[in-house]
């Protein structure tokens, strides 16, 4: 019996590993997975992030172009007030 005894203690050894073994294989699993969503949210924010820059730039060159177009009105605004206020002083 002790040869029973000590298969059954190996097999319940044998039984104790395996477990241990899917159940690192399973957190490995989960790791990689993890791993690569990870990856994958961060190309994701990389892309967000290029698109939000290139936007940026663009509504600053339009913010840009306004502010020359207002002073361009505001310089006219003033020119013809001048040549109005000359018709007037005649």
């Amino acid at each position: 019996m002790p040869a029973e005894t000590t298969v059954k203690a190996a097999l319940e050894a044998l039984n104790k590993a395996l477990n241990q073994l899917d159940n690192e294989v399973d957190r490995q699993v989960d790791a990689s997975r993890s791993a690569t969503e990870a990856a994958e949210e961060l190309g994701r924010m990389i892309e967000d992030r290029s698109r939000i820059a290139l936007e940026l730039d663009q509504a600053q060159d339009r913010s840009n172009r306004l502010e020359e177009a207002n002073r361009e009105v505001s310089r006219r605004l003033v020119t013809a007030m001048e040549t109005i206020r000359a018709v007037l002083d005649r």
